[in-house]
């Protein structure tokens, strides 16, 4: 098994970006969380605690939850995740903030059997078949948000995020856990994983260098680093110009998860 992890700050704010990936001792199976944080716009949030002090403690209780309860499903792990989090400070945090700390989220769990997944919100998740094929496996509500709701390219205004007709993300409300987009995968046909946030999809989404089959040949051929670099290099390079970013931040936080089951 081959499992490669890679993050990069957009700036000199620590990372809200999380990834891990668990192979239990038992070596029966494993799994992968990848997080982004929600950068909140300028302003009061209602909570005392940072972006990337929600991501830790999230992503944490999903990598120990996926690996330790194989007898609850992706979404149920999700919601007492958040669940779990939430407790740690709702004594002292006003949860009920449309700011308060929240990610996106995208966890994929494996057996000898099947491979399960779930993506919430912009983060991505690529699948490799037996024959090679490559499926991207998304949350595409964001981008069907009217761009009018947008603060910028990577902010949504607060009145369609967690909304009926907006989109969702992870953040104090465990039932949100069922606005994930989740499935299965017999284990033969899932033979390769790459799980990416928004920072690290820019290779596709921004720059059009590729579709996702050609980003995820880069990173298996030359690592999860080098893409984060190829990003690096197109934002310094459009960073005048913007004919790529326009309203987009120069650079975002970006992650990247290879797992070569």
């Amino acid at each position: 098994m081959r499992i490669e992890i890679a993050t990069d700050p957009g700036s000199d704010r620590p990372n809200e970006d999380y990834a891990s990936a668990a192979v239990p001792a038992s070596g029966q199976g494993g799994s992968l969380v990848v997080l982004d944080g929600v950068t909140p716009p300028r302003g009061e949030s209602g909570c005392r605690h940072s972006v990337p002090w929600f991501t830790a403690r999230l992503g944490g209780a999903l990598g120990e939850l996926s690996v330790s309860r194989r007898d609850m499903t992706l979404t149920d792990i999700l919601a007492e995740a958040i669940r779990r989090t939430a407790d740690t400070h709702r004594q002292t945090c006003d949860l009920s903030h449309p700011r308060t700390p929240q990610a996106t989220v995208v966890v994929a769990r494996w057996d000898a059997e099947r491979v399960e997944y779930l993506v919430l919100s912009d983060s991505v998740l690529l699948v490799e078949d037996e024959v090679g094929g490559v499926t991207a496996l998304r949350d595409d509500r964001l981008d069907r948000v009217p761009r009018s709701s947008l603060v910028s390219d990577e902010v949504a205004d607060a009145t369609v995020r967690n909304k009926e007709g907006g989109f969702f993300t992870a953040a104090a409300d465990p039932s949100v856990a069922g606005r994930a987009v989740t499935g299965e995968l017999p284990r033969a046909g899932a033979r390769t994983l790459v799980a990416l946030t928004d920072g690290a999809t820019r290779w596709v989404d921004k720059f059009h260098r590729g579709e996702w089959p050609d980003l995820f040949a880069l990173v298996r051929k030359e690592g999860a680093e080098a893409l984060l670099e190829r990003v690096r290099a197109l934002e310094d390079a459009d960073e005048q110009d913007r004919v790529f970013l326009r309203r987009s931040k120069t650079h975002d936080d970006a992650t990247a998860v290879y797992v070569e089951l």
